[in-house]
C-alpha cells in the first residue's frame, strides 16, 4: 500500500487538524492531497485528485456528507477504483443505528484515538484486498440507498399525510401565477436555487429545491433518479440500458431523455 492519498472534508476548523494530526500518528504512510471546509470544494477536489480515502463531515455547508458521496458515486470515472469513505459523525443514537444498519464506516465526534485506529486496519484491510476494492462503489451505493432516505427524513419525519401533499404548484411567470397540477407534471429538474417543472406543454421555474419538496411529493408516484432529478413515475414509457449499462427514460408527450444515476438504477433491477 503505497502512495495512497486521502481526502478530509470537516467545517470545523480544531476538528479537522486534530484529525490530520491523529491520521499521522495512525496511518503515517496515507497522504493528504486535500483538507477543505465545504461540500462543495469536497466534490470538487476528490474529482481532481481521485484520492483513495475520503473523510466526510456529515454536516457542512453546501453539501452534507452524503449529498458528496451520492454525487461522487454519479460523477466517479469508471477506469478509477471507488474510495473508502469514512463518515464523521456527531449524530445521536438513531442516526448512528442507520449507519450501523448500512455497514458505513463512520467516526463519532469528538474522534478518539481507539476508534480511528480501529477504522484505519479497517481500511487498510480492505485496500490490501484487491477483491473488495473493486468491489467498493456497489458497496457505497448500497448504503447511500440506506441512508439517503433516513437523511430526508431527520428534517421532516415521516411521509406527510395525504392531504398535507402538493397537488398544485405554483410557479411565477412573469407577472403571472402558473397554476400546475401535479399531475401534470413529467419531471422536476434542479437548477442551483431553482427547480424546473417540465409539463408536457410547458417548462416553469420555482424557487425552491428538492430537500424541500421531496418530502411533500407521494414518493410512491415521483421517484428520484438522479441527485437533481425527479420523475412521475406515472409518464414514464420505457427505461433504455445501453451497453455501458447506463439506464435513461423515455416520458410519454416529451422528447427528452432522463438520465438515471447509478444511485438510483435499483428502482429498474428488472432489465
Amino acid at each position: 500500500m503505497t502512495n495512497l492519498r486521502a481526502l478530509i472534508a470537516e467545517d470545523e476548523p480544531i476538528l479537522s487538524l486534530t484529525l490530520q494530526n491523529m491520521l499521522k500518528t495512525s496511518w503515517p504512510a496515507l497522504q493528504l492531497c486535500s483538507v477543505v471546509e465545504n461540500g462543495v470544494q469536497a466534490v470538487q477536489q476528490a474529482l481532481t485528485h481521485l484520492p483513495d480515502v475520503l473523510f466526510l463531515d456529515i454536516k457542512m455547508p453546501g453539501k452534507t456528507g452524503l449529498e458528496v458521496a451520492q454525487e461522487l458515486a454519479e460523477e466517479w470515472p469508471d477506469e478509477k477504483a471507488f474510495p473508502l469513505i469514512v463518515y464523521v459523525t456527531a449524530y445521536d443514537e438513531y442516526a448512528l443505528a442507520a449507519f450501523e444498519h448500512s455497514a458505513a464506516d463512520y467516526v463519532l465526534k469528538p474522534v478518539s484515538t481507539e476508534r480511528l485506529n480501529k477504522t484505519v486496519q479497517r481500511l487498510q484491510a480492505r485496500l490490501d484486498d484487491g477483491r473488495q476494492r473493486a468491489g467498493e462503489l456497489e458497496r457505497v451505493l448500497g448504503q447511500l440507498r440506506q441512508l439517503l432516505p433516513a437523511q430526508g427524513q431527520s428534517a421532516l419525519p415521516g411521509q406527510p399525510a395525504p392531504s398535507q401533499r402538493l397537488s398544485i404548484i405554483r410557479a411565477a411567470v412573469g407577472n403571472q401565477i402558473r397554476m400546475i397540477a401535479l399531475e401534470e407534471v413529467l419531471y422536476f429538474e434542479a437548477t442551483d436555487k431553482y427547480i424546473n417543472v417540465v409539463t408536457a406543454e410547458h417548462s416553469s421555474l420555482i424557487r425552491s429545491s428538492l430537500r424541500e419538496l421531496l418530502p411533500q411529493l407521494d414518493q410512491q408516484q415521483f421517484w428520484q433518479i438522479h441527485r437533481s432529478t425527479v420523475v412521475n413515475s406515472r409518464h414514464i414509457h420505457a427505461a433504455h440500458k445501453d451497453e455501458a449499462g447506463k439506464i435513461s427514460l423515455k416520458l410519454r408527450g416529451s422528447e427528452d431523455r432522463l438520465q438515471v444515476s447509478r444511485v438510483y438504477s435499483h428502482l429498474f433491477k428488472q432489465m
